[in-house]
């Protein structure tokens, strides 16, 4: 099964590097099913690979323009007080029932992925619309203010209860919420992501829990090497696309997690 590791890896990274996220969603399946890994030990090996790989992985997008390293701390800093209570949560939280609900989570996201296609077909501005510079005004928008805080705090629970990134929700605020172009998006959620992870993993390693640093090392590893490739395919690949053929991977990955773990509640 090691001899996966490679591939995934570079699967993860790409995805990480393309979309803004999704790594981890591959990640955790992978490490428990493939690997034998229970899930406490896959969650929090997760963070440990989406952490490093985000990271890294930001730094292309930053150099093209694609980054926003002040909002993405922003955001991250708001969801890290969320990312670590979600890791205390998932303590004690039977592993059928933790990946049962990671797989209606991942059917949440691919119906999620779809609205905004269909957004972005409607509305192409919504996509690439251009940032335009404006006079800095001295008002708050307090209920901008409050989604803003709601949407990281929810993200920084995914974050924590489930050992994800939470790139799929942090894409569609950015967007939604601050007003992003999608690229600049992708490129700002790998701040976000890597702000989140640290935190929620920080709870994690606190509480004893092993992890297979030689595995999760060569993934982590690997997944940068692929989030340096997904970040070119960024600029040169329509999202739309990208997105689709996300979509149905997190589809075939939900459908193969239920089939195991439904049956074991």
């Amino acid at each position: 099964m090691l001899a996966l590791t490679i591939p995934i890896g570079l699967l993860i990274g790409l995805t990480m590097g393309a979309l803004g996220g999704g790594g981890a969603i591959i990640a955790v399946p992978v490490l428990v099913y493939l690997l034998g890994q229970d899930v406490s030990e896959a969650t929090t090996g997760s963070l440990i690979i989406v952490g490093v790989t985000a990271l890294i992985g930001m730094w292309p997008h930053q150099r093209a323009g694609r980054a926003r390293i002040g909002q993405g701390l922003v955001f991250g800093v708001l969801g890290g007080l969320a990312a670590y209570l979600g890791s205390q949560l998932a303590v004690g939280v039977p592993d059928a029932a933790l990946l049962t609900a990671f797989a209606a989570l991942l059917l949440l996201v691919a119906g999620a992925m779809t609205w905004w296609r269909r957004r972005s077909a409607s509305d192409p501005l919504a996509v690439e619309r251009p940032v335009v510079a404006r006079r800095p005004r001295l008002t708050v928008d307090w209920p901008r203010v409050a989604l803003l805080v709601v949407t990281a705090s929810v993200v920084g629970l995914l974050t924590g209860f489930f050992g994800v990134g939470g790139g799929f929700a942090i894409v569609p605020a950015l967007v939604l919420v601050l007003g992003l172009p999608i690229r600049v998006a992708v490129g700002t959620s790998l701040v976000v992501i890597a702000v989140n992870s640290t935190s929620a993993l920080a709870s994690r390693l606190g509480e004893g829990v092993s992890v297979d640093w030689p595995v999760i090392g060569l993934f982590a590893a690997t997944a940068v090497v692929g989030s340096l490739l997904g970040s070119r395919i960024t600029s040169r690949v329509s999202p739309e696309r990208l997105s689709l053929a996300f979509s149905v991977l997190l589809v075939v990955v939900a459908a193969a997690m239920a089939v195991r773990s439904v049956p074991l509640l």
